[in-house]
């Protein structure tokens, strides 16, 4: 009786054993796969400009977050972000951060949130950027 005992706990315990690897691999390709999709968010809320004027890069992030009808919240230069909310039957609410790429560009990024849910979906943040890119070049020749 006290082998048949000691031989199922063995049994139990090898099984264990060999199970664990499986739910560790598992967890690794898990938290691959989510750093693969924020580093796949990442490049879609993230754009690069030719200029290191922050102070007027700024500007023209809240100009355009007003044009597409946001309502500026909070703006810190020291910081370098804005935050603004859209409220169109919904609530976006969208951060910009603009911050230096080197020694000849700014990295401008936005985040978008609807209500407290992060935005996935890449024509929104396209949508800013062509609006952005738009306004950057406009500024940029001095065309009001």
């Amino acid at each position: 009786m006290k082998l048949a005992k000691t031989i199922t706990t063995l049994s139990f315990s090898l099984i264990m054993l060999f199970s664990l690897p499986g739910c560790q691999t598992n967890s690794s390709k898990q938290l691959l796969k989510t750093d693969e999709s924020q580093v796949k968010m990442r490049s879609i809320q993230t754009r690069a400009f030719d200029t290191t004027d922050k102070n007027k890069t700024l500007r023209t992030v809240i100009a355009t977050l007003q044009d597409l009808g946001f309502v500026v919240d909070k703006a810190d230069e020291t910081l370098g972000s804005v935050s603004a909310t859209k409220l169109d039957g919904y609530q976006l609410r969208m951060t910009v951060t603009v911050r230096p790429k080197g020694n000849r560009q700014l990295l401008v990024r936005a985040n978008a949130q609807y209500n407290l849910t992060a935005v996935n979906d890449p024509e929104i943040y396209q949508d800013f950027f062509s609006a952005l890119g738009k306004s950057m070049f406009l500024s940029a020749h001095s065309v009001e």
